[in-house]
């Protein structure tokens, strides 16, 4: 016997009911993004090596130490399997000028691909939705994909997770508060872990994200990015908060947000919950004006966000609002093969008038009792089975048996005319 071959460590399949519950988020999401003008882009899952190096910046964690990265083994190039996609959409846009007549308004849904340590809700495959608008310099855009976020928790009955916000400001203005980070730190090294005492001089911002508890009061009283921020920075966040508080959005200016990649400037923001333990961060986005230009475009300002369905799902679990799998309108019981092709014929017609029927297969013992028929009928979810019988079939007609009400009556229904009756199952 062949060794059983099992999938990757972190990769995981979904299987049914489950599928069923990610279709209906994705479905979501379509409707959602219909409903702001933002329109559908899909990306290589492989991305050349370089455009993440470039884009995300050499010493961020994806880049030093998760990206799956190979190389080509036909011509030598250097690839990378995405481990998040807002690098890949501005290449596109890019390589096929997208903004030649404006802005965009660009939405994904993907598998993306980091080597972490496999925990609840973070996995090596993992799947985002994003949301990107690229061409959009203004405070209004920022302040919109927020409250698309919030539109998007209100359609999917989530009340437990709220907005953190803050501002990077600008590359200059960042300098000069990197600059009075590394002072800060330089002066306590005797207090930082080897985590940040190998970013200090490379990414001390990540400093500022440490989970370790020994550290918390030292980055506590760190200097903070928000003392460094101009009169444009300032008033770009502050337009953004006039938005969200028009709109009655609640929010927290927490100073120690940070992103992970290099690429974001002014607004930054996640979305967090309580409900998911260490893994408490939904959904994280802000702007990025200068990934376009560092890419090899022309100089245009975008911003986006991302969300993680594993987390989302894994949160309407914990909240007992997840979608249960939509059962068939009809179950077709088939006594046997002299049934068979009367039965097949009235389900396509069903079917053909929207009516979702899932049908009784023969096994390699035939087609069981109809005692069994009526049991699987039952655990299907179905409201109705529909009865193939001898004597209803001889009159042209098939039996039409309630299974959600135990008072109904059994009823029989034309075979000649399945559309006049089609709607009746759609809606019992």
């Amino acid at each position: 016997m062949a060794e059983q071959l099992k999938a990757v460590k972190g990769m995981n399949d979904i299987l049914p009911p489950d599928s069923a519950r990610w279709e209906w988020l994705e479905e979501k999401v379509r409707a959602l993004m219909q409903r702001y003008g933002y329109q559908n882009l899909r990306t290589p899952i492989v991305e050349p090596t370089p455009l993440f190096v470039r884009g995300l910046g050499e010493v961020t964690d994806i880049v030093e130490k998760e990206m799956y990265s190979f190389e080509d083994s036909m011509n030598g190039d250097r690839l990378t399997l995405r481990p998040e996609n807002t690098a890949g959409v501005v290449r596109a846009v890019v390589e096929h000028s997208l903004l030649y007549d404006g802005g965009k308004r660009i939405y994904y849904m993907g598998p993306m691909f980091r080597h972490e340590r496999p925990q609840r809700g973070r996995y090596r495959q993992f799947h985002q939705i994003g949301a990107e608008a690229l061409g959009f310099a203004g405070p209004d855009v920022d302040a919109e994909l927020i409250l698309m976020c919030r539109a998007l928790w209100q359609d999917l009955g989530l009340a437990d997770v709220r907005l953190e916000l803050n501002s990077l400001g600008q590359p200059d203005e960042r300098r000069a508060h990197r600059e009075a980070l590394i002072n800060y730190f330089e002066q306590h090294r005797d207090q930082l872990d080897a985590e940040a005492q190998r970013r200090l001089h490379s990414n001390p911002l990540r400093i500022l994200d440490t989970k370790n508890p020994a550290m918390q009061a030292l980055v506590e009283a760190a200097p903070k990015l928000m003392d460094y921020l101009g009169e444009a920075s300032l008033a770009h966040l502050d337009a953004v908060r006039a938005v969200l508080d028009a709109n009655g959005v609640p929010y927290r200016i927490n100073p120690r947000l940070v992103r992970g990649m290099d690429y974001y400037n002014l607004t930054v923001f996640e979305w967090v919950t309580d409900r998911l333990g260490s893994q408490g961060t939904v959904c994280g986005g802000g702007r990025y004006d200068y990934l376009i230009e560092q890419i090899g475009g022309k100089p245009a300002p975008a911003v986006g966000w991302a969300l993680g369905m594993e987390r989302v799902l894994e949160l309407l679990k914990e909240l007992g609002t997840a979608r249960a799998p939509k059962a068939p309108d009809v179950y077709a019981v088939v006594p046997g093969p002299q049934a068979l092709a009367a039965a097949m014929k009235t389900v396509e017609a069903l079917r053909e008038q929207g009516v979702a029927v899932l049908m009784h297969a023969a096994g390699k013992d035939g087609w069981g009792s109809m005692k069994s028929q009526f049991k699987k009928a039952d655990a299907s979810g179905a409201r109705v089975a529909l009865v193939f019988g001898d004597d209803e079939l001889a009159r042209g007609e098939v039996a039409v048996k309630p299974l959600r009400d135990a008072g109904a009556a059994q009823s029989t229904r034309t075979l000649a005319d399945v559309a006049a009756w089609a709607a009746e199952l759609r809606a019992a």
